[in-house]
């Protein structure tokens, strides 16, 4: 029984991996935020991997809740749970390649689509991830993308091309000056609920 239950969910993990590695074509900047259905930017208070589904439809989700410090579009709440596909529950670990990975303490700006309805939630899979890391050299926090490379033009997002060769990140965008870019992308009147 155990070894059928792993060789489905190996199966699962395969076409999913797949799938994304085939599918996911990077968005630019302007298809992230048209997207997304919540853009925010929180902190990760909660992780939590659980089993889900019965016989061979049973899989390890992950529940990862972010105290949202500020709704950029629209208006999530200021606590914020997306639901992933996989996770480790004891010592079963079912893992889809380049999905993000979140602990308690990181700091993102995330582009939510389809919360609950896909295996990843984020526009992009992990290209719909932005990190908030703090530089030390300034004392401003700076944005990271998905694969914690410095962010320093928006127009660049969505164009294949080369990493970053430095991690440099004083030259990287503010936190500030990217989500001010999402707001001129939406329209002021559509960044922020009316009141």
């Amino acid at each position: 029984m155990k070894i059928k239950h792993l060789l489905a969910l190996i199966l699962i993990g395969v076409a999913l991996t797949r799938a994304s590695a085939t599918s996911v074509i990077p968005p630019t900047f302007q298809q992230l935020v048209q997207q997304a259905e919540f853009i925010f930017q929180g902190t990760v208070t909660n992780t939590q991997s659980v089993w889900a589904g019965e016989g061979a439809q049973r899989h390890i989700e992950t529940y990862v809740t972010f105290q949202v410090e500020d709704n950029v579009k629209g208006e999530a709440g200021s606590s914020y749970t997306i639901r992933m596909l996989g996770g480790t529950v004891g010592d079963e670990t079912f893992e889809i390649t380049d999905t993000p990975k979140f602990k308690v303490g990181d700091r993102d700006i995330l582009f939510v689509e389809h919360n609950n309805d896909q295996f990843v939630p984020l526009v992009g899979i992990n290209y719909g991830r932005f990190q908030v890391q703090r530089d030390e050299g300034t004392g401003r926090d700076v944005v990271l993308n998905g694969e914690g490379e410095p962010v320093r033009e928006l127009a660049q997002l969505g164009r294949n091309q080369e990493a970053s060769t430095t991690a440099d990140v004083s030259t990287a965008l503010s936190v500030d000056a990217f989500k001010s870019a999402v707001h001129q992308q939406l329209g002021d009147s559509a960044a922020r609920p009316t009141r």
